[in-house]
């Protein structure tokens, strides 16, 4: 690849027809355009134009998009089969990619092949905007004129912060970035769980030097997301892996190993579209270079997970140019935050029953939340210890991140994302969150002092905005400094079900109307979103995991011979086949356990489903780990 010749980013300023034309024939290795829009289920579209014909047509381009249908997009209950027209409209307002096949090089232009991909809208019977680009373009809207409007009736919080009036204000900044986590192996090696698990432990990869083809993968790609102008900050190995194998053919094989990478934050829209297209870059380079990478949130069970921390921010910025984070007090020194910081903080933790539901919204994303792997797991904050000794507790759902040295990188880490969530939705139901929480503030007009008081309270203690039966901050090892009962009464009972998490609509009517706010979800939009993450759970419980639960019952072989073997051979052999039958075997008048959930699913009787499937993820557990122990007394 010649670097220098290659053309990477089309910038916002850059979108007038005569120099969109112009660059393209400048750069011929360019030779598509696809316009992306962003489904509610978060899928993004992608097709091949011409790019002769994107140049010759481009004001219709601009104008009409492209038409597609509903059954190409994820949108039920707004684009059904009977009223399926949708149309791909582009976004002149953000940055557009150019994303290249490595795999082939164009003889034209000795590059490999280019397709300018446009970030776009989608509109459903050429008036309604749908999807999940314009939820958060909306939320963006909302959020920043509300915020406006509570700082000029309350311009007591602005004393907090290096603002002496409301006429100093020019407008709000909302700032996004995300941290990405991949797995990488080399194809057809499967996991050895155990190898992986105390490789972990001894935090033998963390930070390691990286070799091999992943080294050189991992260069090529942040050179290569640099030349995006993505502002990448570093690349580094995870603390998932194992060291990899130099073969006799001088090659490194057996690749099994976790990397992270981290690039500049930006305003909302073109964080979520940035992280977008990083993803298929780390993609196809790595696989390039003979690597398979997964972005799934829990890929092997047991050890660490793929997370996607996703920072936020809220900003002035001032008519005389300069920047004020609306989070950082003027004494840093003595004060965790401001009034608003606090609010934000609050409306959060009070309301994320029905934002995770648009963050864990897979049996992968769940399975991910478990206790143990740096992964949150109960509504919980920490601010640190002191405010002059700033802390980072890795065991909280919410975090909040400063630096006395430069106040304007202080903001909240959220830690539950992985990067299989819709990065625009979950930006766009924590601000509406956040939102909420600052407005209660500040129309109370409490200030920072006492908010870090009420956010501190205890569990049954009275607060004017939190729930009295919760206690929302910690700054222990939530893992061992309570039970799984305790932390279920101080900090809420979370959901273990992709059904038991959606159904937070039902269970916190009051808390839904936050996304309802200047309809930025309305009602069509939230039955919408409902039907699609069922769906998507019900099909992969159905016809996936259960499948594979079988599969897995099915290994579970005997490997002694009765008359050859310890008498807890036989015992716990024993345990084994009685989990292997109650799991899946059928019998005249008593159903195995999967059949049950299949035909719980089949009748629609997705509580039940819920229930059993809890019930099969606690027999598996118990199967394996006895099979585990059972083979390794074998003599």
């Amino acid at each position: 690849m010649d670097l220098e010749r290659m053309l990477f980013t089309i910038p916002a300023e850059a979108h007038k027809k005569e120099v969109i034309i112009e660059t393209l024939k400048k750069h011929p290795e360019v030779k598509f355009v696809s316009l992306v829009g962003v489904d509610i289920g978060g899928h993004d579209t992608d097709e091949k134009i011409p790019v002769d014909l994107f140049i010759k047509d481009m004001d219709k381009f601009f104008r009409q998009g492209v038409q597609t249908d509903g059954s190409s997009v994820v949108l039920p209950k707004i684009a059904a089969l009977n009223n399926a027209k949708v149309d791909i409209i582009p976004d002149l307002g953000v940055n557009w990619f150019v994303d290249y096949n490595f795999l082939y090089t164009s003889d034209d232009t000795n590059l490999p092949v280019g397709t300018l991909r446009i970030p776009s809208y989608l509109y459903h019977n050429d008036t309604a905007e749908v999807g999940s680009r314009v939820i958060l373009r909306k939320t963006v809207e909302t959020f920043t004129r509300t915020m406006m409007e509570l700082l000029e009736k309350h311009p007591y919080a602005l004393a907090d912060v290096d603002i002496e009036s409301f006429d100093e204000i020019e407008e709000i900044v909302l700032t996004g970035a995300t941290e990405l986590e991949f797995w990488v192996k080399t194809p057809e090696d499967k996991a050895d769980r155990e190898q992986l698990s105390t490789s972990q432990e001894l935090k033998e990869q963390y930070w390691q030097r990286t070799r091999g083809p992943v080294r050189t993968a991992l260069e090529k790609t942040l050179l290569v997301l640099d030349r995006y102008g993505f502002g990448v900050e570093m690349g580094h190995k995870e603390v998932g892996g194992i060291k990899a194998k130099l073969g006799n053919s001088g090659r490194y094989d057996h690749i099994m190993e976790q990397l992270e990478i981290d690039w500049r934050f930006s305003n909302l829209l073109q964080c979520a579209d940035n992280e977008l297209h990083i993803r298929y870059v780390i993609k196809d380079i790595f696989r390039a270079h003979g690597l398979d990478v997964t972005f799934m949130a829990k890929p092997i069970e047991g050890v660490a997970g793929n997370g996607e921390h996703t920072h936020i921010g809220v900003a002035v910025k001032k008519k005389d140019g300069s920047m004020v984070n609306l989070f950082a007090p003027k004494d840093m020194k003595n004060e965790f935050m401001t009034a608003v910081g606090f609010g934000a903080m609050m409306g959060i933790l009070k309301n994320y029953e029905i934002v995770n539901p648009f963050i864990a919204s897979s049996n992968d994303a769940l399975n991910r939340l478990k206790p143990g792997f740096e992964a949150p797991v109960c509504i919980v904050t920490s601010l640190g210890h002191s405010a002059a000794n700033p802390s980072r507790n890795r065991t909280v759902l919410v975090a909040l991140v400063r630096d006395e040295k430069n106040p304007l990188s202080t903001r909240f880490e959220l830690r539950s994302p992985n990067p299989k969530s819709n990065t625009y939705l979950v930006l766009a139901t924590a601000y509406l969150a956040m939102l909420d929480g600052i407005k209660a503030v500040l129309e109370s007009e409490k200030k920072a002092k006492e908010l870090e008081g009420i956010l501190s309270k205890e569990h049954d203690e009275e607060s004017f905005y939190l729930e009295t039966e919760r206690a929302y901050r910690s700054e222990e090892d939530v893992y061992i400094a309570y039970t799984q009962e305790e932390r279920d009464k101080y900090f809420g009972k979370p959901p273990e079900t992709v059904w038991e998490n959606i159904a937070a609509f039902d269970r916190y009517p009051e808390k839904l109307k936050i996304l309802q706010v200047d309809d930025i979800m309305d009602e069509r939009t939230l039955d919408s979103y409902r039907e699609a993450i069922v769906a998507q759970w019900a099909m992969e419980l159905h016809n996936r995991i259960i499948p594979n639960t079988m599969d897995l019952v099915r290994q579970c072989k005997k490997c002694h011979q009765d008359n050859d073997c310890a008498d807890l051979d036989l015992v716990s052999w024993a345990k084994i086949q009685d989990l292997r039958v109650y799991l899946g075997q059928d019998k005249i008048g008593k159903l195995s356990l999967l059949t049950r959930i299949k035909y719980a699913l089949d009748e629609g009787d997705y509580q039940l489903a819920s229930d059993l499937q809890k019930e099969m993820q606690e027999k598996v557990d118990a199967l394996v780990n006895t099979y585990i122990n059972y083979k390794k007394n074998l003599l």
